[in-house]
């Protein structure tokens, strides 16, 4: 069985302590699953959010109840890191394929302001290695020989592309009002990028590349798809894949997820359109363009997480997002969406718009 995209919804995006400092993770994806079931005009068989910090118990469920959807529609929270919202994506693909279910909303949410968690979880056995992940993207840049300049280089390019997404008002018709708000919290300032590079300092280490500006922030937002059996006109699942690798490098397992993925469907990296890989850190986008042999101009081309903000759970779901109305605007055939996680595992999903 076909499985469809046919709708994708946002909240604005906000920085930790900022406009959602008092907002819960399910408070924040209650609006969006709200407009996604009203806009449907079906009730989804399943919930499934992803979430990483917290706080805690079914926030799929207690999301869903808030919004207002009747108590017969269940819900089902994951956690797969920073590709959580992607994975619920993919978990919600799948039940359709197999008939399990006909129309699903699949996203996430990520509260940073008001998560309970103090510190990073385990991911991996001490043995094997779980370094904090900024440390992880410097041993990455540091074993790559991708410089600070490089960094900074492409951490520009994606706060020029968001600036300017925001100027032709590209998110407009993406994001649900919350609070009042309908506009992400790093577009309400201006920021002198180029100067703000050249004065950024080293954050995990002395005489590191890793910075402020090249690494993303933590943030606040909630984001989902509409997932259909029935086909219209939007984005058709035409696979995805899970790979892992080793725990100390996580910026690079988007990788070999995507490797796996295009052997799956045989496809080549040059086949692909439009690339959606989350920005975390400004090394694993250079690191993947460089094993992947993929020119900037396909990656992101709004602009990613270093400019509007890494949200962990909502974050996979907001490829799909970009990739749902970039594709269409553009006019675009494939596009693959691609995560690296802590733990070190890659998600990735190839799409096709219809």
């Amino acid at each position: 069985m076909n499985v469809y995209i046919t709708d994708a919804r946002r909240t604005p995006v906000g920085i930790q302590n900022g406009i959602f400092a008092h907002t819960g993770a399910a408070e924040l994806a209650a609006p969006v699953l709200k407009e996604l079931a009203e806009s449907s005009g079906t009730l989804p068989d399943e919930i499934i959010l992803g979430n990483v910090t917290g706080p805690g118990g079914n926030i799929a469920r207690l999301a869903s109840l808030t919004a207002g959807l009747p108590d017969t529609v269940p819900g089902l929270t994951i956690d797969r890191q920073c590709s959580s919202g992607l994975e619920a994506v993919r978990l919600g693909a799948a039940l359709i394929r197999s008939g399990e279910a006909q129309c699903i909303i699949a996203g996430g949410c990520e509260s940073s302001s008001t998560s309970p968690r103090p510190e990073k979880a385990i991911f991996s056995s001490e043995w094997i290695g779980d370094p904090e992940m900024g440390m992880a993207a410097e041993w990455l840049a540091e074993r790559e020989r991708i410089t600070r300049a490089e960094q900074d280089h492409y951490a520009v390019l994606s706060y020029k592309r968001y600036t300017e997404s925001v100027k032709k008002q590209r998110f407009q018709k993406e994001i649900v009002s919350i609070h009042g708000y309908i506009q992400d919290e790093a577009a309400m300032k201006e920021r002198p990028i180029e100067k703000m590079a050249l004065r950024a300092k080293a954050a995990f280490k002395a005489g590191g590349t890793i910075t402020a500006l090249n690494a993303s922030a933590f943030n606040d937002a909630a984001c989902a798809v509409t997932l259909t059996s029935d086909r219209a006109a939007g984005l058709k699942v035409e696979a995805s894949a899970t790979a892992g690798a080793d725990p100390n490098f996580p910026a690079a397992t988007p990788v070999p997820a995507i490797k796996k993925l295009l052997q799956k469907t045989g496809l080549r990296a040059s086949d692909i359109d439009v690339w959606e890989i989350n920005e975390a850190f400004a090394v694993k986008i250079i690191y993947a363009a460089r094993r992947l042999d993929i020119p900037f101009e396909k990656i992101n081309p709004n602009g990613g997480g270093l400019a509007l903000g890494h949200p962990y759970g909502a974050s996979g779901a907001m490829l799909v997002l970009r990739l749902f109305y970039g594709m269409q605007e553009r006019r675009e055939t494939y596009g693959i969406a691609a995560v690296g996680s802590a733990g070190g595992i890659g998600a990735a999903m190839l799409f096709k718009r219809v």
